[in-house]
């Protein structure tokens, strides 16, 4: 054998092994706020911070993916939970560096915002290498949130019975513990377990903790996961009442849970409990 034919060789070789390690082979870019990510630079911080979880190809099965539940996300099927945009489409550059930046609650997924906005911006842009639908498709447009409805007992009430007609407890469970009788049920991709969310665990929602954000969650699903989009069978002023009784199902001090106990005290024999047999929902 030649030393032309051995270099060759080699040459060939290595080129095999960078392929192998890059996750695809076209570049990427993202744009958040008035910062430019770039995807070489975001290589370095994924290595760093991310791989032993999302892995080296970013398919969720990094070395630590086996201790952990729920499973890391899968960043090769281009499936994101936390969206400003309609299911079923990519989210914006903005949704990917505020997952990164919020971290998810009731999973391993921590906060960074310790990062840098450009450090973020460049691990966006790392990200969206993984699948082939960044190179061809636009992210979804943005879902509208109309200015909030006034937070009155009635919202609320109306809320209670969205809850009950719609059938939110028998996954979120009747006092939104995330212990409905189909909770044990439920998957979510590759067929993994997952658990509702429970709304009596701390302050914050799945993604994000003001009432936008939980409004936002009705109307983009949470895809990738059992929780539907209700864009189309919710008008915005009953999805407001949805909230402002969800959010007297958290351990915290409210306008909404301060109305709800005033309205419990005062009407306890009327209120009909949420379940099977609650009928009306009041």
């Amino acid at each position: 054998m030649t030393l032309t034919s051995i270099l060759s060789k080699l040459t060939l070789g290595a080129a095999i092994l960078l392929l192998a390690d890059s996750p695809s082979n076209f570049a990427q870019e993202s744009h958040v706020d008035h910062l430019t990510g770039s995807s070489g630079s975001g290589k370095q911080l994924y290595r760093r911070y991310c791989v032993g979880c999302h892995g080296p190809q970013g398919d969720g099965n990094g070395e630590n993916a086996q201790w952990i539940d729920p499973k890391p996300r899968d960043f090769t099927a281009a499936t994101f939970k936390c969206r400003s945009t309609p299911t079923g489409t990519l989210p914006t550059d903005e949704d990917l560096d505020h997952a990164i930046q919020r971290g998810f609650v009731t999973t391993n997924m921590p906060s960074w915002n310790p990062l840098t906005p450009q450090q973020r911006a460049d691990l966006v842009a790392y990200i969206k290498t993984f699948s082939a639908r960044w190179a061809s498709e636009k992210a979804g447009a943005l879902i509208h949130v109309p200015p909030e409805t006034a937070v009155t007992i009635q919202s609320v009430l109306h809320g209670r019975e969205l809850f009950q007609k719609m059938e939110c407890w028998k996954c979120h469970g009747p006092a939104g513990h995330g212990d409905g009788p189909s909770a044990s049920t439920l998957t979510y991709s590759k067929d993994n377990p997952i658990r509702p969310y429970n709304f009596s665990t701390g302050s914050r929602f799945k993604c994000g903790e003001t009432n936008g954000d939980l409004y936002r969650i009705f109307m983009t699903g949470v895809d990738g996961t059992p929780m539907p989009s209700f864009a189309d069978v919710i008008q915005p002023n009953d999805a407001w009442d949805l909230v402002h009784f969800l959010r007297t199902l958290q351990a915290l001090s409210t306008a909404e849970s301060a109305l709800w106990k005033k309205y419990a005290i005062e009407h306890a024999a009327e209120i009909k409990p949420i379940g099977p047999n609650a009928g009306g929902g009041r």
